[in-house]
């Protein structure tokens, strides 16, 4: 009740914030649970959506990110109790993505806006691509291909640049995590999925503590976002088989491409 009530706070009386809008952030971040449950890459939607609506780019980088710790909260609970994630195990990889959010995120709350709005706007068109591509269908061809693991120095690089990447504009981040996870660690890709959520949720925070000592949250946005990310990770763990991955992906496509063009002002 005291979140609902911050929520109704921050519309009547700092951010007056549409009741449209409002159902729209629900609805984008139900969206963005649906897809991240089954390949990631949500925040391609509601990061941009936050900017359409008026928040200038680096409070919608750090707003989106409350979202993103809520669901992979949820995520990582649910994922220990199923036995698929022993942390004492995955802290090796897990501490470099930490510092490197940590890096991240202190260059993106100082980032000049406008070209933080162009990195955002070409991130997306590239992203387009990324996903055309399939490379989630790529990694899960090479895995059983990988024999040996990468010595302990080379992956704490790799994951710590992955980590500087989430910390500083998080969309799309769990396609290179899992390629790291997969190609670099030699995980399977049930363990490989398990471990990326725990990692998510480790450096958002940090990224997330960064982006709230700055100022750069919007707090009725980000609840918003987050209950809808939630509603949206149950619903897709409920309804895998009927929605299909393959459809989510056709949407996806669309909107991050619509999404980047506009960003970058081409229409």
């Amino acid at each position: 009740m005291g979140v609902f009530a911050f929520i109704l706070y921050n519309y009547f009386y700092q951010e007056k914030m549409e009741i449209t809008d409002a159902i729209l952030l629900v609805v984008a971040g139900l969206a963005a649970g649906v897809i991240n449950t089954f390949a990631g890459s949500g925040s391609l939607i509601t990061l941009p959506l936050l900017m359409f609506m008026g928040l200038p780019p680096a409070v919608a980088n750090g707003t989106n990110r409350i979202g993103v710790v809520v669901q992979n909260l949820v995520a990582t609970r649910n994922f220990l109790h199923q036995k698929e994630l022993q942390p004492q195990k995955e802290w090796p990889l897990v501490i470099p993505t930490l510092f490197g959010s940590l890096l991240g995120a202190l260059v993106a709350v100082e980032i000049n806006e406008d070209i933080l709005n162009y990195f955002i706007g070409g991130l997306l068109v590239v992203m387009f691509f990324v996903i055309l591509l399939k490379p989630a269908a790529w990694i899960k061809g090479q895995a059983d291909q990988v024999k040996t693991t990468r010595s302990r120095i080379i992956n704490s690089i790799i994951f710590f640049f992955i980590g500087v990447y989430g910390g500083f504009i998080q969309a799309g981040v769990g396609l290179f995590l899992l390629a790291g996870l997969v190609l670099g660690a030699c995980y399977n890709l049930v363990r490989a999925n398990a471990v990326k959520v725990l990692m998510v949720l480790a450096f958002t925070i940090v990224a997330l503590v960064v982006f709230i000592t700055a100022g750069q949250i919007a707090w009725s946005y980000g609840l918003l976002l987050a209950a809808g990310n939630a509603l949206g990770a149950w619903f897709a763990s409920k309804n895998a088989r009927k929605i299909g991955a393959k459809n989510i992906r056709y949407v996806l496509l669309a909107v991050v491409l619509i999404s980047g063009l506009k960003v970058l002002g081409v229409f």
